[in-house]
């Protein structure tokens, strides 16, 4: 295993985020929670730090993977407890997802709201909301809200995704 690197995602509910970002092939780890940023952002809202091997999943495939599994053209009244943004930790995260960015842009119809931010602060969920679909993936709530992002996976990013049987976490 080569370098691991971090990066926060909060887009939808951090059960949803965490369910979809555990699928994937090079995610080390998926910590659901709350992130706060700076300025205007410095509330915490609903995300997952992802720590990931860059050598089995490149960050261009984990931001194409945010920004198509969750509402990330749509402003609504819950917004703010579930902002959609991309936490960087490292500069060189925030100059590759600004170069990346008209290129993500060019996939959608509509402008993207997903902000770059700086990460400040992680606050984990309760350790009984952790894995939360993994724990139960017939609970009403997944059925509605997750199965949905995960055909997603399914359909657009199969190459990306391990089954259970090949992750434990």
């Amino acid at each position: 295993m080569g370098e691991i690197k971090k990066i926060g995602f909060g887009g939808g509910c951090h059960w949803c985020t965490e369910a979809v970002f555990q699928s994937l092939k090079g995610v080390l780890e998926v910590k659901q929670g709350f992130v706060a940023s700076e300025g205007q952002h410095d509330a915490f809202s609903e995300a997952v730090m992802v720590s990931y091997d860059p050598g089995e999943i490149a960050l261009h495939d984990l931001v194409r993977i945010h920004v198509m599994t969750h509402e990330s053209t749509a402003w609504h009244s819950m917004r703010q407890k579930y902002r959609s943004a991309i936490y960087t930790l490292d500069p060189e995260d925030e100059e590759a997802l600004k170069q990346m960015w008209d290129g993500l842009q060019a996939e959608f119809n509509a402008p993207l709201i997903t902000t770059i931010l700086p990460f400040k602060a992680f606050r984990p969920s309760g350790a009984m909301f952790e894995n939360y679909y993994r724990t139960d993936p017939e609970r009403p709530f997944c059925k509605r809200y997750i199965d949905p992002k995960l055909q997603v996976l399914r359909q657009k990013f199969a190459k990306h995704m391990v089954t259970s049987s090949t992750k434990a976490q």
